[in-house]
């Protein structure tokens, strides 16, 4: 099973927002891990596109993937960045770093 989006993340778009992170929020990041191996999308300018749903710019896309790296890493999960390319390669991609 896998997750687009876990606690951790709350964390890192809260600091990326400058608001507070409340205690239940750090105590759940630590609480509820996930498998410590996440994979990780970097930004990728050839590709980005803003839309109705993707409302943040290349450089707020850039402040985020630093802010979420930096949370994982603090949490001591071990990222491993997907390539840049097309939806099958990043599938093959994750299925051999998985073993399958």
């Amino acid at each position: 099973m896998f997750f687009d989006r876990g606690i951790p993340d709350v964390l890192g778009y809260l600091r990326l927002s400058n608001i507070p992170v409340p205690q239940h929020i750090e105590n759940a990041a630590a609480l509820f891990r996930y498998n410590r191996t996440v994979f990780i999308a970097p930004p990728w300018k050839e590709i980005f596109q803003q839309d109705r749903e993707r409302k943040q710019d290349f450089e707020e896309a850039q402040r985020t993937y630093d802010a979420m790296v930096s949370v994982y890493n603090a949490l001591s999960y071990d990222l491993i960045e997907l390539p840049r390319g097309g939806v099958e390669e990043r599938c093959q991609f994750i299925l051999a770093r998985l073993g399958t």
